[in-house]
């Protein structure tokens, strides 16, 4: 057997020289892809506007370095809070109690007017039946309306004997105790009172409607004023 020239061994190029040239190597790999510069400005923008990334921001700024919670800061504008709560909730209790209260006021000022417009008519049937002018179904028609009207709070006053209060009483006339007859309840040289009624007063409530007109009897009248005190 013939063994291989030296012309044939070196007519094939070495196999460990072959790729370890700079020129003869393979393809070269794929080069990385770069990172997006765009891609951090949209992760900041989705984190601003996701809510839950919000409030888990606010609850990280809210601990203390320790990771606790700041429970002294929190409990102080929970004090704040409800101290502006109960602060509001009495303004609106004084508001509703002073708008029943006027609401109140302005119907018995409403009452009032009504009532202080038919007290002639109530002169007229106390007349009239002094008088013996109203019998049968008038008078009961005449007790039926004083009725009504005192269920709407509607009082007269004034009877002989009572003390005269400028406040309620206009004196119409003077008599001298030894004018008046029977002795009038009450009546002496240091008291003013009542001898008679000339025309009941009237109130509604607290409201003076008509002051009664009465004589009076006891103490002569002051000379240095018109009322009788």
């Amino acid at each position: 057997m013939n063994r291989p020239t030296d012309v044939g061994r070196r007519s094939r190029p070495p196999l460990a020289l072959v790729g370890r040239t700079g020129s003869e190597r393979g393809p070269a790999p794929p080069p990385r892809p770069e990172p997006d510069p765009v891609r951090p400005d949209r992760e900041s923008a989705r984190a601003a506007t996701h809510p839950a990334r919000r409030r888990g921001a606010s609850s990280g700024a809210a601990r203390t370095p320790a990771g606790e919670p700041d429970a002294e800061r929190l409990a102080a504008q929970l004090r704040e809070r409800t101290s502006d709560l109960q602060r509001l909730k009495a303004e609106f209790d004084n508001y509703r109690r002073r708008v029943h209260r006027d609401r109140l006021a302005v119907g018995q000022i409403a009452v009032g007017n009504v009532l202080e417009r038919l007290l002639p008519v109530l002169d007229a049937l106390a007349e009239a039946t002094a008088q013996g002018e109203l019998t049968g179904g008038f008078r009961r028609v005449a007790e039926l309306l004083e009725a009504e009207l005192a269920s709407l709070g509607l009082t007269s006053f004034g009877a002989a004997g009572e003390p005269f209060d400028p406040h309620v009483h206009e004196a119409v006339a003077y008599t001298p105790p030894e004018r008046t007859g029977p002795a009038t309840p009450g009546a002496t040289d240091e008291r003013t009172v009542c001898a008679e009624i000339v025309r009941r007063g009237f109130r509604v409530g607290d409201r003076l409607l008509r002051p009664a007109e009465v004589t009076v009897t006891g103490r002569p009248p002051d000379p240095q004023g018109d009322q009788l005190a």
